[in-house]
């Protein structure tokens, strides 16, 4: 065997062994590049669950918030209505502000909401934008790297089994020229011919193994710096991607906790604001304003006077003017006789409901003063905007006098005047109402005044009929609520009856006169007499009138023989008889 053949021989083991060696690494990188290829990709696979998972969060506190402030809003007290009259109580007033806070507190979790967006959302969007693209270029680094060493192994490879073939052509045509030169029968130009042959396939093989070093030691240079540099540079930078994901996903936690506590002091003021709200609450002061509220003005009942009914004492049958008793049971008792009015009490339940009249008549006197007070702070306000309005408008024209090209001072005239107008139109309501309240403050009886404890009967019993037909003509006010005593012309009656010695055994019978008709009216509205002494009335309804309106806003009218009560005068038209007193017809 030539030392040719011995060359190539070591050569191809040599080669063998390489190339194990260089396919295992190749296969370990590959397996490497594998495996972070999958770590990287579930890192930011991890951040986008996190992006998610705040998201969602943010989408609950939105959620939970527009509730919160839908709950409040439900139970604000709506315009005009009993829950805004109400308010004037601490406990209403505590939970008004209660819902207030509440609505505070709604926006603080819309805050978060909104901190958590901007700060962690959309800054992890952005940035799994950048790692994605990072993480990118990196593979395509290593990728490219890996594909130039794979490309420098092949040439060498290549190079290697070219060389391989040269030799074994070089040790082929060697033993070839070797027989022909020791074969006696062969030609001298053929021995030359094989000796050139076997000298070019020398020369060959010595080229290729000149070509084959070359290629190795290239490779050999290119593949130390591949796996001492690039790669360990791409591993290092993907490394530091991961060290820089999971501490941007440890930033974002953090940030998560600091959004929810940036804004707990304000939530512990809207929970303090809940507290004081509820420790402001004064049981006594609402009570007290239920008593404001409510209170009528009525003088309250005095005793009942003892009637002697005994021997030799004339029968002296009356209600008392402090009687809480009501005459339509005593009515109801008699045999005959007309039907009698029922007394009105302070505590009979108002079921009319309804607006009333302009002067607020159909209150008990305490809630009618009120409600003039308030009409007239009202007007008074009103009366304050137009003269503020009219100072304006004078400084205003004042200006443009001054300065010409500002404007024209008369077009403000036309302003000034209706301004005028109107504090004159306020300052009449104003007056009149002013004039009610001092009707209203004069008829409120006084905390010294003592309670009347007679009925009007029995303090006039000695006086003349006419006296205590007039007398009782003026207590009566009116049906509506007020306390009154109903000494009607029904009373009048009786009291001359009850001054008439022959008319006794009549009287001591329980027969009652029935009052006599003054005149007719017609229904032109229709009139719910839910108050006692009261009637109801249709519109367009013909009724007979016993009483006429005595300046209270009310006319006493008959249906039949057993219903009788009063209606409000401007609800009916009114016929008096030309024989009834103060004959006329009005409205």
């Amino acid at each position: 065997m030539t030392a040719l053949t011995k060359s190539q021989n070591v050569l191809t083991v040599l080669g063998c062994i390489i190339h194990s060696c260089i396919v295992l690494s190749r296969l370990c990188l590959q397996d490497q590049f594998d495996n972070l290829e999958k770590h990287t990709q579930s890192g930011i696979e991890f951040v986008e669950r996190y992006t998610k998972f705040v998201k969602e969060r943010s989408e609950i506190e939105v959620n939970y918030a527009k509730q919160i402030r839908n709950l409040s809003k439900k139970y604000q007290p709506k315009k005009n209505s009993r829950e805004e009259e109400d308010n004037k109580y601490t406990s209403c007033r505590a939970f008004q502000s209660t819902l207030n806070e509440l609505n505070d507190y709604a926006g603080q979790h819309e805050v978060i909401a909104e901190n958590l967006t901007s700060q962690i959302i959309t800054e992890l969007l952005r940035y799994l934008t950048e790692l994605k693209a990072e993480r990118k270029s990196h593979f395509h680094d290593g990728r490219k790297a890996q594909q130039h060493i794979e490309c420098s192994w092949k040439q060498l490879e290549t190079s290697k089994r070219r060389f391989e073939r040269d030799c074994k052509e070089a040790d082929r045509a060697q033993q070839y020229f070797e027989r022909m030169d020791a074969d006696i029968n062969v030609t001298k130009a053929d021995v030359e011919k094989a000796r050139q042959q076997a000298q070019m396939r020398h020369q060959m093989a010595a080229d290729s193994k000149s070509e084959y070093s070359n290629f190795l030691t290239k490779f050999n240079q290119e593949q130390n710096e591949h796996y001492y540099t690039l790669i360990p540079n791409i591993f290092q930078k993907l490394q530091e991607m991961e060290e820089r994901r999971i501490e941007r996903v440890g930033v974002s936690m953090k940030t998560y906790a600091e959004v929810d506590r940036e804004v707990l002091p304000i939530v512990g003021k809207c929970l303090d604001g809940m507290t004081k709200a509820a420790e402001s609450i004064e049981p006594k002061t609402d009570s007290k304003q239920v008593v404001e509220s409510y209170k009528t003005g009525f003088e309250p009942p005095g005793d009942v006077e003892f009637e002697d009914y005994g021997p030799g004492q004339s029968m002296k049958r009356t209600v008392s003017e402090t009687s809480l008793s009501n005459s339509r049971g005593e009515a109801k008792e008699r045999p005959s006789g007309g039907k009698s009015k029922g007394k009105l009490w302070p505590f009979i339940k108002n079921k009319n409901k309804g607006s009333g009249p302009e002067d607020f008549s159909h209150l008990p006197p305490e809630q009618r003063r009120k409600k003039l007070q308030a009409k007239i702070d009202d007007l008074n306000k009103d009366i304050q905007k137009e003269m503020d309005q009219e100072d304006a408008l004078t400084k205003m024209k004042g200006v443009y006098e001054k300065n010409p090209q500002m404007g024209d001072p008369a077009s403000v005239d036309p302003r000034l005047v209706e301004i005028a107008m109107n504090i004159e139109k306020l300052q009449s309501e104003v007056q009149k109402f002013e004039g009610w309240l001092a009707e209203v403050e004069g008829r409120l009886p006084s905390k010294s005044d003592p309670p009347r404890r007679q009925s009007g009967l029995y303090e006039t019993q000695n006086s003349n009929s006419s006296t205590v037909a007039n007398n009782c003509a003026q207590d009566r006010e009116s049906p509506d609520g007020s306390y009154t005593e109903e000494h009607s012309s029904e009373t009048q009656v009786k009291v001359a009856i009850a001054n008439t010695p022959e008319f006794d055994d009549e009287f001591d019978d329980g027969d009652e006169e029935t009052l006599p008709t003054i005149g007719t009216c017609k229904a032109i509205y229709q009139f719910e007499g839910h108050n006692e002494g009261t009637i109801s009335v249709t519109e367009g309804e013909l009724l007979y009138v016993i009483e006429e309106d005595k300046g209270d806003g009310w006319t006493r009218v008959r249906r039949n023989e057993e219903e009788e009560g009063y209606v409000p005068t401007s609800y009916v038209e009114v016929f008096l008889e030309t024989n009834a007193k103060g004959a006329m017809t009005y409205i």
